[in-house]
């Protein structure tokens, strides 16, 4: 656990010059620390990162030297195994290795409300901080950050006791964090993701566990019942379990769906609210799953019907980027693994009606899942990246595959063979990093391409 006091004014080291890195050194250096931040990328391939870092924080590029023992603690980039050299070195040495989250977190009085899964985070931290800044007004905030795109350090610390931190968590985030305990917390679902980096599934759970460790009875942690691998772990969860189902109704369900609505039950009543008007089953796990965790923070039922009425979901997940010759083109960016992938085809699937773009930089998991709907609703896939082979072996004789090399080809391709209201799905199962700097790189990218194929309107999707 990082106790400020016990290091107060002392010597602090940060590993690694990403968002979450900078953001970290230039808190702990407005807190009295002497920061040294070191990153094995050489300097100008990091330049641009360091124009924002406080002046009072030394930099070293291309390696660490022997300073970065000479440290009282150290902060690690989640992006870095706990196996890094630098790492093992550190703790051989025993001189503490914290995470950015917990770090940022011991310098912040608001409350924490934390969410994890391998799918749909993003979009149920985006609906909850909404969620929590309507119903704190005017007296209170409710700041998003972490995995979301803004560092934990960047955002946390400027909350007030009467603020809500909302934060959305990765399983490196949690697997690097030695204590957190959120007042309100979610596991939205588990299934294999970054099994590179945690070196199997039980180590990915395991990670994943730590979101409500630490909690006690006071809190709350919301569970998806139609996901095993979460029924497991609420038996496991010292706080108060609550469970959301897409499948069921009643029992000992706190929140389901039925004709259409969301039911949630407050105390011995159910209350029932109109769904945001998002696609697919999975955005109503995610707005049971928001809601489940703002009621628990004593928010009205009538602040999430307002929410959620008003709530158009989150950039690049199943997001309309235009129509070109009435083909609709979905930019499904945030889709870095194998089950995003398999929740945007069954949102959008309407018999053979889908042209999936697919690849990039493979994770080590299976592509076969997607074997079934790909032949339900799928007329070709078009590959790109470094993963196109193995995607295209694992996949023969599903649907045509088509080599594209880049998403640009891909576009075309589609744009030459498509029928008028057909969709172009870029929803790729693979991270970004082989030919993007993110997902919201590639995203974006997509969605100016996309503009660029001929004059275009944003339509709904079909």
């Amino acid at each position: 656990m990082f106790i400020p006091g016990k290091f107060k004014g002392g010597k602090a080291l940060v590993i690694g010059a990403g968002k979450s890195g900078v953001a970290c050194a230039n808190l702990l250096a407005s807190k009295g620390f002497e920061v040294l931040l070191t990153e094995e990328k050489k300097a100008d391939a990091v330049k641009d990162k360091l124009k924002g870092l406080a002046h009072s924080v030394r930099v070293e590029t291309g390696g660490h030297g022997k300073g970065v023992f000479d440290r009282g603690f150290a902060v690690k980039s989640p992006g870095l195994s706990q196996s890094n050299p630098l790492i093992a070195a550190l703790k051989k040495k025993k001189i503490p290795v914290f995470s950015e989250i917990e770090t940022a977190l011991a310098f912040s009085p608001g409350k924490l409300l934390a969410v994890t899964g391998t799918n749909g985070k993003t979009t149920t931290a985006v609906l909850l901080g909404k969620i929590m800044s309507a119903a704190l007004r005017p007296g209170g905030r409710a700041l998003l950050c972490g995995n979301v795109g803004i560092p934990a350090a960047a955002a946390a610390p400027k909350a007030r006791p009467r603020d809500a931190v909302v934060m959305e968590v990765s399983s490196y985030q949690l697997e690097d964090s030695s204590y957190i305990k959120p007042y309100a917390a979610c596991v939205l679902n588990i299934t294999p993701d970054h099994l590179d980096h945690h070196g199997g599934m039980a180590a990915y759970v395991k990670a994943k566990e730590k979101i409500f460790r630490f909690q006690d009875a006071s809190g709350c942690c919301v569970f998806n019942y139609e996901d095993a691998r979460c029924r497991r772990l609420a038996k496991l969860c010292p706080s108060k379990a609550l469970f959301f189902s897409s499948q069921r109704a009643g029992g000992k369900l706190s929140a389901w769906t039925a004709g259409g609505k969301l039911f949630f039950r407050a105390g011995k009543a159910a209350v029932s609210l109109a769904p945001p008007l998002l696609p697919g089953a999975h955005n109503l796990e995610n707005a049971m799953c928001a809601g489940l965790m703002a009621l628990h923070c004593g928010v009205k039922p009538a602040v999430l019907r307002k929410v959620f009425a008003a709530f158009k979901g989150v950039e690049h997940r199943i997001e309309p980027a235009g129509t070109v010759r009435r083909v609709s083109f979905v930019n499904d960016s945030k889709a870095t693994n194998v089950d995003s992938t398999l929740v945007a085809l069954k949102a959008l699937g309407r018999g053979r009606n889908l042209w999936l773009i697919l690849g990039g930089l493979d994770k080590g998991n299976p592509y076969a899942p997607l074997l079934p709907l790909i032949r339900r609703h799928v007329k070709a896939v078009l590959t790109i990246g470094a993963a196109a082979p193995r995607i295209e072996k694992e996949l023969a004789g599903a649907c045509p595959l088509i080599t594209s090399g880049t998403m640009e080809n891909a576009c075309r391709s589609i744009l030459g063979m498509a029928a008028p209201g057909d969709t172009a799905l870029f929803s790729p199962a693979c991270a970004s990093f082989d030919q993007f700097r993110d997902f919201e790189d590639r995203g974006r990218r997509f969605k100016a391409f996309v503009k660029k194929l001929r004059p275009s309107t944003l339509n709904p999707l079909p």
